[in-house]
């Protein structure tokens, strides 16, 4: 399958969630490009931005199991080459 360039948004509206988050995205660390969390303690959340180097299959299932987890939203931007 061929290789896509992805950024995924995450927003932790649960903020105690990030173990379990921070967890899946270990699962894929070799996939990861990079990360970079913001927590907004104002507003009782936390944003992740994450860039990833993989197949669409995977970037699927990367988001799938994160979507899956209470108070977790996370959309993907792929790139078309």
């Amino acid at each position: 399958m061929e290789q896509r360039i992805a950024v995924l948004g995450i927003v932790l509206d649960n903020p105690e969630m990030s173990q379990s988050v921070n967890a899946i995205l270990h699962e894929y660390s070799d996939v990861i490009i990079g990360r970079m969390g913001i927590p907004y303690r104002e507003k009782n959340v936390s944003v992740i931005s994450v860039a990833v180097d993989t197949d669409a299959d995977k970037i699927s299932a990367l988001t799938g199991k994160l979507g899956k987890l209470n108070g977790v939203n996370v959309k993907a931007a792929i790139s078309k080459k």
